[in-house]
């Protein structure tokens, strides 16, 4: 007897039916969703190809000729302010041999091959790819490193792989409103911290996307502040989820100055959102978290987390100082979570590991697993 096609390849069908269930009977994704090399390859091209991923701010690359070099899904980019003015993201691969033209950051207007000093202006254009007389129908002008498609968004340097893919901002539009007031777009990172960490993306977005595990691995720390039981999700069935997170003590957090033009209720609240599949930002009266996601492999991902506050910051007595107080506060919360991470891919890696029931604390996981299932799904399913 024939058995049915595989909705998810790599997940029984029994699986994704009960992660598939209505929240109040779901289940999470099994553990081969996380642990399984397979559906990461699979997860790449159909979730992380097709989707849009933020990769820098643009106070990373404010001036012409400014550049920021990284690694997404195995290719090698470059975010380049051209002298132009445009901001482009390009391959940094030379297209004679494959060498890196440039790694880290800096300022340049052109960028020089190591290998055969091949030159490229800073909007990609080559200019000079010297002694190559005799190679025919060789014209530098029709050479141009390759574009991955962009868009600029409240400051954040957003790109996919997909051309045909919708265009962004009118996806999140709704998104922008609702946190219209905090003016993501005059942020300004002023603390960065790396993690590399050992775990699949989705096990670090389901840890910061829910409440519910304050009462145990931040019962000292964000429990007392944040209470799990007060949380809830804004629920309006678009491609993101938003975690909003009411003060237990109903005052602003302390440190730096408020946004001017929140209201009372912004002030003293903390939200953490994603925009799917891996866009997440912890929103606050005086702040921004955004923590940088970059898969490296299905179970490996680097994680950059900016503290970002208002320009008008900045110029705060005791700027430094204060700064100094919130990276700690920020890092001491993040090792508190390394620790619930751990365990989790610790589990999910057990050859006796099970599906288990979500929470309706947990509605955020749900959300994203809703996208990711209709994503990964095969096209005759």
């Amino acid at each position: 007897m024939n058995q049915p096609a595989e909705i998810v390849p790599g997940l029984k069908n029994s699986e994704v039916a009960k992660a598939s269930a209505e929240l109040e009977n779901a289940w999470t994704l099994p553990a081969a969703a996380y642990t399984s090399a397979e559906i990461g390859t699979l997860e790449k091209e159909r979730v992380l190809r097709k989707s849009w991923l933020p990769i820098g701010r643009m106070e990373q690359v404010s001036k012409p000729g400014d550049y920021l070099c990284l690694d997404i899904l195995n290719q090698p980019l470059m975010i380049v302010h051209g002298s132009d003015g445009t901001v482009r993201v390009m391959s940094r691969i030379c297209l004679h041999r494959g060498a890196p033209l440039a790694e880290g950051s800096g300022n340049k207007k052109l960028f020089v091959c190591p290998y055969h000093a091949w030159s490229y202006q800073n909007d990609g254009r080559l200019k000079k790819a010297p002694l190559m007389d005799g190679a025919e129908d060789f014209d530098e002008k029709n050479c141009r490193l390759p574009e991955v498609r962009a868009e600029i968004w409240n400051g954040f340097v957003m790109i996919n792989f997909d051309d045909d893919a919708d265009d962004f901002a009118p996806q999140v539009s709704k998104f922008d409103d609702y946190f219209a007031n905090y003016k993501l777009g005059d942020m300004r990172i002023i603390r960065s911290m790396e993690f590399d960490s050992h775990w699949n993306w989705k096990v670090l977005v389901e840890n910061f996307m829910e409440a519910y595990h304050h009462i145990a691995i931040h019962s000292r720390s964000l429990e007392p502040l944040y209470r799990a039981r007060d949380s809830k999700i804004i629920d309006d069935g678009q491609p993101w989820s938003i975690l909003h997170m009411p003060s237990a003590y109903g005052h602003p957090p302390e440190g730096f100055p408020v946004i001017e033009g929140l209201e009372e209720w912004q002030q003293t609240d903390l939200f953490a959102t994603v925009l799917f599949p891996y866009f997440l930002l912890a929103v606050q009266g005086n702040s921004t978290i955004w923590y940088q996601v970059t898969p490296t492999a299905h179970d490996r991902l680097m994680l950059t987390i900016h503290l970002c506050v208002p320009e008008s910051s900045l110029q705060m007595e005791g700027f430094d100082e204060t700064a100094e107080m919130a990276e700690q506060l920020v890092s001491a919360v993040h090792h508190e979570d390394i620790e619930a991470n751990d365990m989790v891919w610790k589990g999910l890696n057990a050859p006796l590991s099970k599906q288990g029931r979500l929470s309706p604390l947990e509605k955020s996981i749900w959300q994203l697993n809703q996208w990711w299932l209709g994503k990964m799904q095969t096209s005759d399913a």
